[in-house]
């Protein structure tokens, strides 16, 4: 939104429901979790100064999404972000660092194929670290809420993939509303695996 637009926007649309994240054909595996590189929020909403600056925002989003699979879904090995950055710099050189790969265009809904060169990125750093199969925050949105308490709404566009294939095998929006980008980040979380408290 421009600064001189005197217009009000038309309020957000409600995201489709989130799908369940299907650990049931990950159990045993080690997934390889992506950092996010994506991060924007509507800036009426005034949260500009909780994600920033931008590296702190991302890395704590990181965070949140790492603490959130480990502890609702343990009965997949998930390799975080550090682990994935700590397998590219022993392979400098070979691996591609994950925070400069383009896995926010991974968010766009029509996309059923990993296009190369990320494919090929994906699939060195995804063999190292990890087995054949990487989960993906493409982005992480916030927008105002619709809800009579305020706050936002939080939308974690989420891909996972068969990187020998470079086949997406399944995507969702976890979204949720909270006081802050951090609650609303950890609700949507949530409903990634809703048949939890």
């Amino acid at each position: 939104m421009t600064a001189g637009c005197a217009k009000s926007q038309p309020a957000a649309a409600v995201p489709v429901p989130t799908s369940p994240l299907p650990t049931a054909g990950l159990a045993g595996q080690r997934v390889a979790v992506y950092p996010l590189t994506l991060i924007a929020a509507d800036e009426t909403m005034g949260w500009g100064d909780s994600l920033s600056p931008r590296r702190a925002a991302l890395d704590r989003a990181d965070s949140v999404i790492g603490e959130a699979l480990t502890q609702r879904s343990p009965e997949v090995t998930w390799v975080l972000p550090a682990e994935m950055r700590r397998t590219a710099r022993r392979g400098t050189g070979m691996l591609a660092d994950p925070d400069q790969m383009g896995t926010a265009l991974l968010r766009a809904p029509g996309l059923r194929t990993i296009p190369d060169p990320l494919r090929s990125q994906m699939r060195s750093l995804t063999a190292a670290a990890a087995d054949r199969y990487p989960l993906v925050p493409a982005s992480l949105v916030y927008t105002p809420s619709e809800d009579a308490e305020g706050g936002g709404r939080a939308e974690l566009t989420l891909v996972l993939a068969d990187v020998r294939t470079g086949v997406v095998g399944w995507r969702t929006v976890a979204w949720a509303s909270g006081s802050g980008p951090w609650d609303a980040l950890w609700r949507a979380l949530k409903t990634l695996t809703p048949s939890l408290p």
